[in-house]
C-alpha cells in the first residue's frame, strides 16, 4: 500500500511537497524521480510521481511531483470529537498520536479543574507540536485530512460550545451505565448509514468535579464508564475509540 503525504495544494497538474514531510521523503525514505505517492490536500487524493528531489542543508526541502490520477476518496460517516483534559505532555501527545489514527476528527484540549496548573500554563505553547503529531499521524494512517486541533479551553465551555449529535462523558462513578449501553442506542443511526457525529469526553488524572458533571449534563452528555478498573487517561482513550469505532463505523 502505497504511502500518503499531505500538500497545501494542488496546481492543475503538479504538487509541491515541502517542510518536515519533504525531508522524511527524501531523506529517510530515500525518494526518487519516478516513485509514485499518494497526496491529499484535505478535500482530494492523487496518485502522483515524483518529478524532483531538492533536498538542502539549510532552507526549503521541496519534492515536486506530477499528478497521475486521481484516487477514491471519502469522508468516514463516524466522526468523533475528542474532549480530552491535559495530562502530562509526554502521555498527552500520545493521546493525539493514537486518537489520530482512530480517526478523530477534532481534539480539544481541556484545562480542567484537577489539571495541572503548569501544564494548562504551558499548553499554548505546544499546539504547533502537537499539530505536527497529528498531521503526522494522519499521513501514516493515510486519513484525507489530519484532525482539528483546538486551544485548551474550560471543559464547562467546552460542553457548552459542542454540537455533536451523541454525546458521551467518561465517568468513574459506580452509577455511570456501561459504554456499550450507550453505543446500543446509536447502533440503529448507524447501521442506516446516516452520519453519526459523537463528543467523547475524558478527564484528567483526578476526574471530573462534581460541577464539571453537572455542566455536562446540563449540555446533554451522558455519563459512561469503562468497567470497575481505573483506568489512565491515555488508556481510556484507546480503549474508548476503539469500542466506539468498532460499535459504529460502517
Amino acid at each position: 500500500m502505497r504511502r500518503r503525504f499531505f500538500v497545501d495544494r494542488f496546481e492543475s497538474s503538479s504538487a509541491v511537497l515541502r517542510g518536515d514531510a519533504a525531508e522524511h521523503l527524501g531523506r529517510v525514505l530515500r525518494a526518487e524521480p519516478g516513485q509514485l505517492f499518494e497526496l491529499s490536500d484535505g478535500q482530494n487524493v492523487w496518485l502522483a510521481r515524483i518529478e524532483r528531489v531538492s533536498l538542502a542543508k539549510r532552507g526549503d526541502n521541496r519534492i515536486e511531483f506530477a499528478l497521475v490520477e486521481p484516487v477514491p476518496a471519502h469522508e468516514p460517516a463516524l466522526k468523533v470529537e475528542l474532549l480530552l483534559a491535559l495530562v502530562k505532555f509526554d502521555r498527552f501527545e500520545w493521546c493525539i498520536e493514537k486518537s489520530t489514527e482512530l480517526g478523530a476528527s477534532r481534539i480539544t484540549p481541556l484545562a480542567a479543574g484537577r489539571t495541572d496548573k503548569p501544564l494548562v500554563a504551558a499548553a499554548g505553547k505546544r499546539l504547533a507540536r502537537w499539530e505536527k503529531i497529528a498531521l503526522e499521524s494522519a499521513q501514516q494512517s493515510r486519513r484525507l485530512r489530519p484532525p482539528t486541533l483546538d486551544l485548551p479551553i474550560a471543559p464547562e465551555k467546552a460542553f457548552l460550545q459542542c454540537s455533536a449529535g451523541a454525546k458521551i462523558l467518561l465517568s468513574e462513578r459506580s452509577e455511570a451505565p456501561a459504554l456499550r449501553e450507550i453505543l446500543a442506542n446509536l447502533s440503529p443511526i448507524a447501521s442506516s448509514g446516516d452520519a453519526v457525529t459523537v463528543a467523547l469526553a475524558i478527564g484528567p488524572e483526578g476526574g471530573w468535579t462534581d460541577q464539571e458533571i453537572a455542566a455536562a449534563r446540563a449540555a446533554g452528555f451522558l455519563e459512561a464508564s469503562l468497567g470497575e478498573s481505573i483506568l489512565r487517561t491515555e488508556t481510556a482513550v484507546l480503549a474508548s475509540m476503539a469500542v466506539i469505532r468498532f460499535a459504529l463505523a460502517s
